[in-house]
């Protein structure tokens, strides 16, 4: 079997979420346990920390995992979805996972004779895991693909749980209120493991976490209550300086965003619980790995400049609480005019989003080539209730074409709204 035949099977055969949404979706710890006990369990070779939450949780996954290669530990690393390759997903110390290997553990799940029917999810991290025992690492950084307590990650018993933040997404499946969207969340903590959350300002959700917590005899760390990040300044190359309470000097953090404050709080009270843990990281390390994360761990999206005169940002946030920080983000960019490249899944809080996107930039709709994107020319009608002018473009590389044509130099444009139009241009035009 050769790679691409492994990830069509993987992408076509297998109940995807990413492709079909809810058909795809596929709740419960029944599948993941039976193929963990087929592969033998591999999870329990190394240490993990587990990495849920709405939002954030990609850029703190990252960050943790950047941090422990920095201190000299071999780091597995496993996110979703990909841009670009499938095996964006599952990394060790920043590396993608080799292509015979994801073609030789398809063959031999096909081969297997096991009794059930894995979704794409289910299937995949079960290869990570299996992945970074053969690679010997010494940790693995889970971020949990949807929700917490039902999702096939929450198989791991980690050493740290994280939980970044609660907003609304994802209401089939995990509730309509911030209250049943917390409880699901919540289901990755363990008896007697600690939890650092990163935002809990909502009343429900702090109820929700410190009940849950007590019940599991957890310590939990809110980490908004005793801010680590006492300040923080923009420079002039889209890095962001924060002035902490545990550092001497500065942190220079790559990930750039205003939005990312929280996420380094959060991070900062993680690398505190490892390191009363006995981990060893040193301060070095924590300041060498936020300055190179993207380096590091091969991290892509997130207030990422790609592009000098106009300017081009991309950025994958793609739900309203993201939204609530991106659009205070997109007022602070220096520029002429803003150029805004937009699709999304059709199954989002849409209305919700546009209402906050800035009424004098100029719009180019788009959809990516995937079944669960919302319609351009749907999305272009949509956009106009709330003011939002601008053209269709059904293909996401015409729209980024037309507004890099349309922007001069001293514009920017922006290029977002979901993972997968990001997808299709990093595939296609943005390098």
């Amino acid at each position: 079997m050769t790679y691409k035949e492994a990830t069509e099977y993987l992408f076509s055969q297998l109940p995807a979420f990413e492709r079909q949404g809810a058909g795809g979706y596929k709740p419960g710890l029944g599948t993941a346990v039976a193929l963990d006990n087929w592969l033998g369990n591999p999870h329990r070779a190394y240490r993990c920390i587990h990495v849920a939450g709405t939002n954030g949780k990609g850029s703190v996954a990252n960050l943790i995992a950047a941090t422990l290669q920095a201190s000299g530990y071999k780091v597995g690393l496993f996110t979703s979805p990909h841009l670009v390759d499938f095996r964006e997903r599952i990394r060790v110390n920043g590396e993608m996972i080799a292509k015979r290997s994801v073609s030789r553990f398809v063959e031999r799940w096909q081969t297997s004779g096991l009794d059930c029917k894995p979704s794409f999810f289910e299937l995949t991290t079960a290869l990570a895991f299996e992945y970074f025992k053969k690679q010997k690492v010494d940790f693995a950084v889970i971020e949990v693909g949807l929700g917490g307590r039902l999702d096939s990650s929450n198989i791991i018993t980690p050493i740290l749980s994280v939980i970044t933040n609660i907003s609304i997404d994802h209401t089939q499946f995990l509730g309509n209120t911030l209250r049943e969207i917390a409880w699901e969340k919540a289901g990755i903590i363990k008896d007697g493991i600690p939890v650092v959350v990163g935002n809990a300002s909502q009343p429900e959700v702090r109820e929700v976490m410190e009940l849950t917590a007590r019940q599991h005899h957890s310590p939990i760390t809110i980490a908004t209550d005793d801010p680590i990040v006492l300040d923080s300044t923009r420079g002039a190359d889209g890095t962001l300086s924060v002035y902490t309470i545990d550092y001497t000097g500065n942190i220079i953090s790559q990930l750039g965003a205003d939005y990312q404050v929280e996420n380094i709080n959060t991070v900062l009270h993680a690398i505190r619980n490892l390191i009363d843990a006995d981990v060893h990281i040193t301060k070095r390390a924590v300041k060498k790995a936020f300055a190179h994360v993207c380096e590091i761990t091969g991290f892509m999206a997130r207030w990422m400049v790609v592009g000098k005169r106009p300017t081009v940002i991309c950025d994958a946030g793609h739900n309203a609480g993201a939204w609530q920080q991106l659009s205070k983000q997109l007022n602070c960019i220096e520029c002429d005019h803003l150029h805004m490249v937009l699709g999304f899944s059709a199954d989002k809080e849409i209305d919700k989003v546009l209402a906050m996107m800035p009424k004098d930039a100029i719009y180019y709709f788009t959809q990516a080539q995937s079944p669960r994107s919302m319609n351009a020319e749907a999305l272009q009608e949509l956009g106009s209730r709330y003011g939002l002018k601008g053209d269709a473009y059904p293909i996401a590389r015409n729209a980024y074409k037309a507004a890099i044509k349309a922007a001069k130099p001293s514009d920017a444009v922006f290029v977002g709204g979901s993972f997968y139009v990001l997808g299709d241009l990093f595939k296609q035009v943005i390098r």
